[in-house]
């Protein structure tokens, strides 16, 4: 059994690794302009790192010659539930219990995870729609929030 053949050549290796970097940095930048705990290294390195053992898993699933495909799926599982826990540690409550911030980031994490798999196994239709969908979501979702609140609020008041 030889363990470093690939089958992936270094430019599909490189055009993955890089493209899924860009990615979570471009939702980074989003989170970053807004100040938020995590921006855009955070982001850039999560998409990085999935893409990157979604890299490992696909090689290492066809190392003797036939491609496990359930290794690949077990991989993305472990990347999935793992990186709630990131997205954990940027949920803050305040000591009033009645405001909660950082779960946008927690969920933009969770996203640019999901775009460094899609990108680790090369599905780039899929990861640039969804970091386009992605970024209308983080950039016209709190203008539009807001307004429904004021919205809201003045409709209940009359």
């Amino acid at each position: 059994m030889n363990w470093f053949t690939t089958t992936l050549s270094f430019t599909d290796v490189l055009v993955r690794l890089v493209s899924a970097t860009l990615i979570g940095a471009a939702l980074g930048l989003n989170r970053e302009i807004r100040g938020k705990p995590a921006g855009l290294r955070t982001h850039a390195l999560v998409a990085l790192g999935t893409a990157l053992v979604t890299l490992t898993g696909i090689e290492l699933a066809g190392h003797d010659g036939e491609f496990d495909s359930n290794s690949v799926s077990r991989v993305i599982q472990g990347i999935v539930a793992g990186i709630g826990f990131l997205g954990g540690g940027t949920i803050l409550k305040a000591d009033s219990g009645q405001h909660i911030s950082g779960l946008t980031t927690a969920a933009s994490l969770w996203v640019v995870a999901c775009l460094g798999i899609a990108c680790g196994v090369g599905l780039w239709q899929m990861a640039i729609v969804a970091v386009l969908l992605a970024l209308v979501v983080l950039i016209v979702g709190e203008p539009l929030e807001n307004a429904l609140h004021r919205w809201m609020g003045s409709r209940g008041k009359g």
